[in-house]
């Protein structure tokens, strides 16, 4: 758990950019192996940013969701989002801050989607259930859209096709709502496959309308009752997150050609958790869907020709 400062320090030695950047690929290793696989395939310069976005985003969640939680307040968020304010400002205030603040010199990111983020820690903070579907699409959005968001500014667009003189007034297209897209569809699998853990903190982020609607009850969650109706609920739900990776992969086409290969890999990967959820009978209250290793390299060459032909 990060430790906030009470004022921001002023003579603090930090690391070198090369250090930030090399503290910033373990904690994406170490939490986020899939994600981390995928980064692999990018080019260094995009791969390294990548670390950076995702170390400020992995902190981020764990002023709510790690070990030192309960003793977050929304001052503590106020506080973080000043030392983002630092960041945008090119003043790094930790090891960490330090490769964020040289991704931001090299790509022209925007401040929202962060402060979109810690908007969606905020949430945490007093909610532990969602009503509906929209009330969840938002959250999903803030905690995961938006890293869609930053993503996709890293990745850069395909811009060969605008050469030709025909095509010289034309804005290449931005593929925004399949970026965020993709966001979702990872955060709507990160939910179903933690159904079990968010129910031992009493959270439940499947939409209550969804529940009601086959007849699940919150106790028989919390209990861990696995039934036709668990199943019917869980294919539900599943379906939805493939619609969300459905629109995202249409999206990804548009992508710079370096940056395919590893988006391909990352919404396939990811998708396949669905599967072992599936392969699993919906058993995700005692058992973790994971995808073994093997399968991870097998998928590589099928997201490599995916890249070049879809």
């Amino acid at each position: 758990m990060l430790q906030l400062p009470d004022s921001p320090p002023r003579m603090k030695t930090l690391v070198s950019v090369d250090e930030s950047y090399k503290l910033c690929q373990e904690l994406t290793a170490k939490y986020a192996k899939t994600f981390y696989l995928g980064t692999l395939l990018m080019s260094p310069a995009k791969r390294q940013s990548v670390w950076a976005i995702y170390a400020w985003c992995r902190r981020t969640d764990e002023l709510v969701d790690g070990p030192a939680a309960a003793r977050t307040t929304p001052e503590t968020l106020e506080l973080w989002e000043k030392q983002l304010d630092s960041v945008f400002a090119g003043q790094p205030l930790d090891n960490y801050d330090v490769a964020l603040v040289d991704t931001l010199q090299r790509f022209p990111l925007e401040i929202q989607p962060f402060r979109d983020m810690i908007a969606g820690q905020r949430m945490d903070l007093y909610r532990s259930r969602y009503e509906t579907f929209e009330d969840l699409y938002l959250y999903c959005y803030r905690v995961a859209g938006t890293v869609g968001l930053m993503s996709t500014t890293i990745m850069g667009v395909d811009t060969s096709i605008y050469t030709a003189p025909w095509h010289r007034n034309q804005q290449p297209y931005l593929p925004i709502d399949e970026a965020i897209a993709l966001g979702i569809a990872n955060q709507l699998t990160n939910i179903l496959r933690d159904v079990g853990e968010d129910a031992r903190r009493g959270r439940i982020y499947l939409p209550l309308e969804d529940l009601a609607k086959f007849n699940y009850s919150e106790e028989e969650l919390f209990r861990g009752v696995l039934d036709d109706r668990w199943r019917a609920l869980m294919k539900f739900q599943i379906q939805r997150a493939r619609e969300f990776y459905t629109k995202a992969d249409r999206g990804i086409t548009y992508l710079a050609p370096d940056a395919r290969w590893p988006v391909w890999a990352a919404s396939m990967l990811y998708g396949q958790i669905l599967d072992v959820i599936e392969r699993n009978d919906y058993q995700v209250f005692s058992q973790r869907a994971y995808v073994p290793q093997v399968q991870k390299l097998r998928t590589l060459p099928a997201a490599w020709m995916r890249s070049q032909v879809l």
